[in-house]
């Protein structure tokens, strides 16, 4: 199932995707109130056998593969001091991770789940870290609000990546970060690598992180799908366990791509 789901994602109009995966993500988050799953994302292990294990609390422990991938995007800056923004924040345990352990100045989280907010807001309470709803391709924000964005596992849902990523350089300050990691079609690469260059963003760094997520979801996936059976009814279940599932990136059917980028700096006044 895995490969023909981001195919579908891919082909159909824009209009009724946004209104599927809305209306998808409103369902999960309005039924499945679990407080223990905070993350939806595939995760990532690293493949050096002698790597630093990353040190966390006990109670992210349990989400230490999901915790991973937004580590391994996030390393590529120091977020300290910084107005941070996640679009696609979900069910907001990345934006939680960034805000404790990274310490940004201000760690917002937007997403298109009015649900989702309602459960974060909830879960997830803490000084200078907030939840709003909005549209990754209409951002509430004002002009330069950020010094980084972050997209997690997020835009393959999108209607348009092109808008989006002017969402994104428009609310960015000049030389801000774009962090994002997402999964696409193998075939459909090369159109996501166009969509980045074209962008009025810098592609500083591309790595294909497939294996990576792969090692993952070998892993974890038999934890996260227990998580989920123990709420779900099993036709729900059942669904979610083919979108965990790992045939598609064992294939080579589907790839993940971590992508840092940057705005360019503001324009040199002429005197």
């Amino acid at each position: 199932m895995m490969p023909y789901f981001y195919k579908l994602l891919e082909r159909i109009p824009p209009s009724v995707k946004r209104f599927v995966v809305h209306h998808w993500y409103q369902f999960l988050a309005g039924n499945y109130r679990n407080k223990d799953w905070t993350f939806m994302n595939y995760g990532y292990e690293d493949l050096e056998p002698e790597r630093s294990l990353l040190e966390l609390d006990p109670i992210l422990e349990r989400e230490r593969y999901s915790v991973q991938l937004y580590c391994q995007i996030t390393s590529a800056v120091d977020l300290k001091g910084k107005d941070v923004l996640e679009v696609g924040s979900g069910r907001g345990g990345g934006a939680a991770y960034i805000h404790h352990y990274l310490q940004p100045k201000t760690m917002i989280g937007v997403d298109f789940s009015t649900e989702a907010i309602d459960f974060c807001g909830a879960k997830h309470k803490a000084e200078g870290l907030t939840f709003i709803s909005g549209d990754a391709e209409s951002l509430p924000f004002e002009n330069h609000s950020f010094d980084v964005v972050i997209n997690v596992e997020s835009s393959h849902t999108y209607g348009s990546m092109e808008t989006f990523l002017e969402e994104v350089a428009r609310v960015l300050r000049p030389e801000g970060y774009f962090l994002f990691t997402d999964i696409r079609s193998t075939e459909s690469i090369p159109t996501l690598r166009r969509q980045l260059i074209a962008s009025r963003l810098r592609v500083l760094n591309e790595r294909d992180i497939s294996q990576n997520v792969l090692k993952a979801l070998e892993i974890d996936t038999g934890y996260k799908y227990t998580l989920i059976r123990a709420k779900a009814r099993r036709f729900i279940a059942r669904s979610i366990k083919n979108i965990f599932g790992i045939r598609g990136l064992a294939s080579g059917a589907t790839q993940y791509r971590s992508v840092v980028m940057q705005k360019e700096p503001a324009s040199t006044p002429i005197h």
